[in-house]
């Protein structure tokens, strides 16, 4: 129990310290291959700092909601990142990683940023409020969908127990169901971050416009509670791709410190990768417009169907 708490607070410390950073290697890695030399890994972090120094302002007429949002965001992921298995499989919280519980976290958050959205009264705010709520309502049962086509075979729900059995059985990622429900969770994951082809995380035109439309309104700590909140989604997203289908150093249950530290870098190694490779692919790929991207998120849950089809068929 004292190794799995240990593991916790450190994938915790990881994906807090870590996101920040994350987005800063796939700028640098954009801009590299765009030709430019890019602000630095760093850039972010200092960003943060800089927001936060600056005086938080809110809107007039906006109410105790969308001082909330923030907060509740930055929570919300804070929690995801102690729940879901990135460096053990035996955190004291083990009991609550429901695959249910952790989609929900994601969609209190998303949900919640929608609101403080629509609380400034803004035409940008309800746009980019609708058009998050579209895009969440097609996000969340593909990520139920295609978790679930992988929890068939393990007879569980539970994060913790299909990494687990996949960490002991890695060879059953080599299967139809494995990588249609990859691909899937793979475009949900780009959807739920707001990165390209279904978002522009550096755009401001009013017309394609659906993360950055809802934080226009924000300032100082609040935007950097929500800039900070978004990084830690994204690596969460991805440190649960990487753990559900490549579980390499992962620890268990009776691993000692030195499994820990090396989980840990584990994981740092793996969402990296991913995300280098997710910035090297926006540099080839177009922002779709916005009629598209139901679409392209319907597309991701019909390959979840199948994997749950398949899995129904093998097993």
């Amino acid at each position: 129990m004292v190794t799995g708490t240990i593991g916790a607070v450190l994938q915790v410390l990881a994906i807090a310290a870590g996101s920040p950073l994350l987005v800063g290697v796939m700028r640098q890695v954009r801009a590299r291959m765009e030709g430019r030399a890019g602000a630095g890994v760093a850039q972010p972090w200092r960003d943060l700092r800089k927001l936060m120094r600056k005086q938080a302002i809110s809107p007039h007429g906006t109410g105790w909601v969308f001082r909330l949002a923030p907060l509740l965001l930055a929570g919300t992921a804070l929690v995801a990142a102690a729940v879901v298995p990135l460096v053990t499989t035996a955190s004291p919280l083990d009991g609550v990683a429901d695959l249910f519980a952790v989609t929900a976290l994601l969609a209190l958050g998303s949900v919640a940023l929608a609101l403080g959205a629509l609380d400034t009264g803004t035409a940008f705010g309800g746009m980019g409020a609708s058009r998050e709520m579209t895009v969440l309502a097609l996000v969340e049962p593909t990520i139920l969908v295609s978790v679930f086509a992988l929890s068939i075979r393990v007879g569980s729900t539970n994060l913790g127990s299909i990494v687990t059995a996949t960490a002991e059985d890695p060879l059953s990622v080599i299967s139809p169901v494995s990588a249609l429900a990859a691909v899937a969770l793979a475009i949900v994951t780009i959807a739920e971050t707001g990165r390209i082809p279904v978002d522009n995380p550096s755009t401001h035109l009013e017309l394609t416009m659906i993360h950055e439309a809802m934080v226009l309104e924000y300032a100082g700590p609040d935007l950097a509670l929500i800039e900070w909140a978004s990084a830690m989604r994204l690596s969460v997203l991805l440190g649960l791709l990487a753990s559900l289908f490549f579980p390499l150093g992962i620890a268990g249950g009776d691993a000692g410190t030195l499994a820990l530290l090396v989980a840990v870098v584990a994981i740092v190694v793996k969402v990296a990768l991913l995300g280098v490779l997710l910035a090297a692919g926006e540099v080839f790929m177009a922002k779709l417009r916005l009629f598209r991207v139901p679409e392209l998120l319907a597309g991701s849950f019909l390959l979840a169907l199948l994997a749950v089809a398949a899995s129904f068929f093998l097993a």
